[in-house]
């Protein structure tokens, strides 16, 4: 359940990036600007949220690293013994 959350704040943040990108070519007045700011603002605030959700969720244990991030820390765990 987690990770489907994790993938559809991913798609969120680019749909805000699309949105954003739509004003910004059409910005003929100062309405565009502002929603161009909005989605930007928008974007930002829900990249931390994600950034934070996936930091509590790695030092809680609910999600494992795999590939690279796993394989440093398990030498760093036998570099110790």
């Amino acid at each position: 359940m987690l990770k489907i959350i994790i993938v559809l704040a991913f798609l969120l943040i680019l749909a805000s990036l699309a949105s954003a990108l739509y004003h910004l070519i059409n910005s003929k007045d100062l309405e565009h600007s502002k929603k161009t700011a909005q989605a930007l603002t928008f974007r930002i605030g829900l990249s931390l949220l994600l950034f934070i959700a996936v930091f509590i969720a790695f030092s809680t244990g609910l999600i494992q690293p795999h590939g690279i991030g796993a394989n440093i820390q398990n030498a760093h765990l036998k570099k110790d013994k």
